[in-house]
């Protein structure tokens, strides 16, 4: 069995200072992919890198800016990627925004901005800048990390389960338009995981009990194998 399936293969992370993005980006490395990494601090950024090295990968390129604050910077990614790599292979948009858990008639309209931003704005900004270098590739992945939520409303949780319906929405459209590429387009819900906004949401609840990041990881790393066939579906953790 091949334990380097990603070996060469160019891959774009977003929210990879932490939880599952930073343990993505681990195990895309240990499987030999260049890791391009995008979060909103340096620091945390180095981090993962440093984790990176830890397990024997190659050091990552690191791209700290806020998909929000600095939203049009999104759209000189895949510009700047084919300039670097002449191709992307991979495509994970694992940032996400929870947002302030509250009544729809009390959303507050910078919260709205800032969860419409990351789970929706920056989904459509990483789409239409990454869509000629994946295509570039000769088996071009995208996976966009959605929720359960959208499927199962629940009181208090609007702009987060809106925003993210609207991505997934998006995502399965374009996944239509590129059916007869070599460009494969997935959603993947990594259900309950010990990350900081499932900690934020249920701040009760001890992160011993349920997965973590470090066991979605894999799972996510392979809807990116250039052998998969699956496209336009949501997978679940299981």
């Amino acid at each position: 069995m091949n334990d380097k399936p990603l070996q060469g293969r160019v891959a774009l992370i977003t929210g990879a200072s932490r939880g599952i993005g930073a343990a993505l980006a681990v195990e895309m490395a240990r499987q030999g992919a260049h890791c391009v990494l995008i979060a909103r601090t340096q620091g945390g950024l180095e981090e993962t890198d440093d984790a990176i090295r830890a397990a024997g990968g190659q050091g990552a390129t690191l791209l700290p800016f806020d998909l929000v604050k600095n939203e049009a910077q999104i759209d000189s990614i895949g510009p700047s990627i084919v300039e670097r790599f002449g191709r992307l292979d991979i495509l994970v948009h694992n940032a996400g925004e929870l947002g302030k858990l509250t009544p729809v008639a009390h959303i507050d309209p910078k919260d709205w901005a800032n969860v419409v931003g990351v789970n929706l704005t920056a989904a459509w900004r990483l789409i239409r800048t990454c869509d000629p270098p994946l295509r570039a590739s000769d088996a071009g992945r995208a996976v966009f990390v959605t929720t359960g939520r959208v499927q199962h409303p629940k009181a208090y949780w609007g702009a987060y389960g809106a925003t993210k319906a609207g991505m997934e929405h998006l995502v399965q459209t374009w996944a239509q338009e590129v059916e007869k590429t070599p460009l494969r387009v997935n959603l993947f819900d990594p259900t309950v995981v010990a990350t900081r906004m499932r900690a934020t949401a249920m701040p009760g609840e001890d992160p011993a009990s349920i997965a973590q990041p470090a066991d979605v990881a894999p799972m996510i790393a392979a809807l990116c194998q250039p052998s998969l066939t699956r496209h336009g579906e949501t997978v679940a953790a299981a």
